[in-house]
């Protein structure tokens, strides 16, 4: 009898010891633990799709989405096309065959920014240069009972559902929801969106748009939203700040009170947060205003946020944290108040101006009047929501160069243990979550990196920029071919020197010179000086 007691005392115990596995299945608490542990491995190029004549892009890719449970990878890019890619195990014995299934001819009249498949349907929202949000489906080209010997080539006139013209400029990003039906989308009208298939609207006099969810009155360009916390979302583009709105706080007026529609242009959120840098922040180039490329919530927690800053780094912020009570405090609501905030604000950009100047007279000329142009845009930039509370960033990951195009920012991994950008020397980064530390740096395009997108459920990663070519990366079961750790420090250190410089197009240099007497010597083509970046790169 007692020796039984004794037994069972020290099951509990061991018990204690070791707590139960989490809620989740057996299976998926394994599946999550065997693919952190591939994150952490080196990656090599697995597959590069297109490039083979008929099947791929004929511009830059600037839009990579997973669907389907990572049944399909969606592409799209300046060639106005979308394509869907699908793991093809039946024709082909490499590790990771994907073929293009699909080619929609969208009809957009400029370059696709982004494209996502709505959850649980075949339907695809994209969004693009030419300020139009298209719907298209494309289930008679990917259902199950269509035999996949061959891409399927649909046009507008067969696929294309909805052209919505709510916006006035580029539309940038399509965030899906958990419908089938309802997507929002962000545009460089400054506005954020929220569209409903199930809704008649035809953007006319008749129909008229519905108010925006927000209107921050400068250009946007990136929007981003927990799937736990689908009432939040952030969003950002020209100025320092990425700003927290939350849909559950909508906005109250005395009008509303009283029985009388809101105005046009009034925000049906509320601005909660805003996210900005620190002090002790590299100092803005005199020719290049603040500006942020990408925003990206976590998908493993509701609170997690990563910006990218134009010119500087990756900053990881908590919508938990507490605002710094100073800023909090110094904000006030009375208008006099706040215009002294603007004219001391305009004084100190003028002062940090000069000094970034001559810290910097070396390395790059600019145009004095456009630097006092920018300076008065910043301070304007600083009245926007100016009562919300600033929060300041927990971790800043750098290395990366994020000066030439509109970069994205992701996490990877089950519980985005790792975080990851795209660079202008070509390569993608990963840093470490927790410590900051990089991890990994891999070449993934010819010139430019702008999307890195983690596969849902398997180790894979998707790369895309310049070319024309989409590569997949994955756990390395040899050295790896395309990591480029071994010269880390001397691509980083490149990387800081390139950031203080001035990126000129091909398209800005045949304008320069075509205004100017400069001449050019014969023979010397144009369209061969590697300046700065392709003008395809006009995002």
């Amino acid at each position: 009898m007692a020796a039984s007691l004794h037994h069972r005392s020290s099951f509990l115990i061991a018990r204690s010891a070791f707590p139960a596995l989490p809620s989740a299945s057996n299976t998926e608490y394994r599946r999550k633990a065997c693919l952190a542990l591939a994150y952490s491995k080196a990656l090599d190029r697995v597959n590069v799709l297109g490039g083979n004549g008929d099947e791929g892009h004929t511009g830059c890719v600037n839009a990579l989405a997973w669907a389907r449970d990572g049944e399909f990878l969606i592409s799209g890019g300046d060639d106005t096309t979308v394509r869907l890619w699908k793991l093809d195990t039946c024709h082909s014995t490499s590790e990771y065959p994907f073929t293009s299934r699909c080619v929609i001819h969208t009809g957009h009249t400029a370059n696709i920014f982004s494209a996502q498949m709505l959850p649980h349907s075949w339907k695809i929202a994209t969004a693009a240069g030419d300020n139009e949000v298209r719907v298209f489906d494309v289930r008679s080209a990917l259902s199950t009972t269509t035999s996949f010997d061959r891409e399927v080539s649909l046009s507008a006139r067969q696929s294309c559902l909805r052209v919505i013209r709510c916006h006035s400029d580029r539309v940038k990003r399509v965030i899906t929801e958990e419908s089938q039906d309802a997507f929002l989308t962000v545009s460089e009208d400054g506005t954020v969106r929220q569209h409903d298939l199930r809704t008649p609207h035809n953007c006319s006099g008749s129909s008229p748009c519905a108010d925006p969810l927000v209107d921050l009155g400068l250009e946007l360009c990136t929007l981003s939203l927990s799937p736990l916390t689908p009432y939040q979302f952030v969003v950002a583009g020209d100025g320092p700040y990425a700003y927290l709105f939350d849909r559950r706080h909508s906005r109250r007026t005395l009008e509303a009170r009283w029985g009388s529609i809101p105005g046009a242009g009034q925000d049906l959120t509320t601005c909660v947060r805003k996210f900005g840098r620190t002090n002790d922040a590299p100092p803005r180039e005199p020719f290049r205003r603040d500006h942020v490329t990408a925003v990206r919530m976590a998908s493993s927690n509701s609170h997690e946020v990563l910006v990218s800053f134009s010119g500087d780094a990756v900053y990881l912020f908590s919508t938990t944290d507490d605002p710094e009570i100073e800023e909090s405090m110094s904000r006030k609501s009375s208008a006099s108040d706040l215009h002294a905030k603007v004219n001391s604000l305009t004084a100190k950009t003028d002062i940090n101006a000069s000094k970034v100047t001559e810290s910097h007279e070396n390395v790059v000329s600019y145009d004095e009047e456009e630097d006092e142009e920018d300076d008065d845009e910043d301070a304007k930039e600083d009245t926007i929501q100016p009562d919300v509370p600033l929060v300041k960033p927990r971790m800043r990951f750098k290395g990366a160069r994020n000066v030439a195009t509109i970069k994205d920012v992701n996490f990877l991994g089950p519980n985005d243990e790792w975080v990851t950008s795209g660079s202008d020397d070509g390569n993608f980064f990963i840093w470490n979550k927790s410590s900051g530390a990089l991890h990994g740096i891999y070449e993934g395009d010819s010139s430019v990196v702008n999307m890195v997108e983690g596969h849902p459920t398997l180790p894979l990663i998707a790369v895309s920029g310049i070319d024309y070519t989409v590569k997949l990366f994955a756990p390395a079961r040899l050295p790896s071919r395309f990591s480029k750790m071994d010269d880390a420090d001397s691509i980083i250190e490149t990387n800081q020197i390139m950031r203080r410089t001035r990126v000129v197009s091909l398209g800005s240099l045949r304008a320069m010179l075509g205004d100017s007497a400069i001449q050019v010597a014969p023979g010397v083509d144009i369209e061969n000086i590697r300046v700065g970046v392709p003008d395809c790169t006009n995002q």
